[in-house]
Formats: C-alpha cells, sequence, structure tokens
C-alpha cells in the first residue's frame, strides 16, 4: 500500500504512528488488509449515512462497532510494532 493511499482519517487517529504505519502498511500484509477492510467499511458507513432512507439505523451501528474493532486493532499492531522498533534502536 502506497503512503498516499492511507486514510487521512486514520493517519489522524494514530498520530504518534505516523511514521511506522506506511511502513507496516507495506511490509505486513495482515496489516494493510485492516487497513483496506477499516477503509472500506469507512466508505460504506459514509454512503449510508449519506441516504439514511434506505438503511436500518442498526445496520450503520454494526457497521461502526465491526470499523471500531478494526481500529482497536490497527492500534494494538502499531504499538507492538513500535515497541519492536524501540528496542531494536536501543541494540
Amino acid at each position: 500500500m502506497n503512503t498516499k493511499t492511507l486514510n487521512k482519517k486514520l493517519k489522524n487517529m494514530f498520530p504518534e504512528y505516523r511514521e511506522i504505519m506506511p511502513i507496516l502498511a507495506q511490509e505486513d500484509p495482515h496489516f494493510a488488509q485492516l487497513l483496506e477492510d477499516h477503509n472500506a467499511l469507512d466508505r460504506e458507513i459514509i454512503s449510508m449515512e449519506q441516504d439514511p432512507i434506505k438503511v436500518i439505523h442498526d445496520d450503520i451501528e454494526g457497521l461502526k462497532r465491526k470499523k471500531l474493532k478494526l481500529k482497536d486493532t490497527l492500534y494494538q499492531i502499531l504499538k507492538t510494532a513500535s515497541r519492536q522498533q524501540a528496542t531494536q534502536s536501543a541494540t
């Protein structure tokens, strides 16, 4: 995944990990897939919220919960990778 394709909202959610995110996105296929899934959910939620007549409120809430779980997983990966990077830099 290219740095330019990283979701700006996601970069703003984790500003302390801005530098490591693009590296992980290119080196870790699982992390890159989680980013893609998060971005897809974000787009779907925005689309549903713009046309609320066709959507049941529970559907949007379910997607938001999924997106939040992805965000939590991304955060844990970033936190672990950052710690590993700090450990490697210290040695």
